[in-house]
């Protein structure tokens, strides 16, 4: 059970609730760029900024399941659908583990 006070959060997460918290965490790493983590963790997304939108949207989905896929309780990522605005892109997924299905999305500005 987690549980929040003022300042200061006590527990721990297990089951689903921790593979939630991992996929973000992921995704809000950029790969290589913290010495803290290992060279396997993280999402590799500043290099796609200024490139073309088609090239983004082919390089997403194989970058985010890469990612993804190094925490060994996530199985695949399938269905990945797009929403421009501007230079915003909004990607949504559905990530596949042994616990079940977790919608997610991860917005980029590009």
């Amino acid at each position: 059970e987690t549980v929040i006070s003022e300042d200061r959060i006590k527990g721990y997460v297990d089951g689903i609730d921790a593979i939630i918290q991992s996929i973000y965490l992921i995704l809000s790493t950029e790969r290589y760029k913290h010495i803290i983590y290992s060279w396997d963790y993280g999402v590799e997304l500043v290099d796609l900024f200024g490139k073309p939108m088609p090239y983004i949207m082919s390089e997403l989905p194989r970058r985010i399941t890469e990612a993804l896929t190094q925490d060994n309780r996530i199985d695949d990522c399938k269905d990945f659908e797009f929403i421009q605005t501007g230079k915003q892109l909004l990607t949504t997924f559905t990530v596949v583990t042994a616990a079940g299905d977790i919608p997610t999305e991860l917005e980029v500005e590009v």
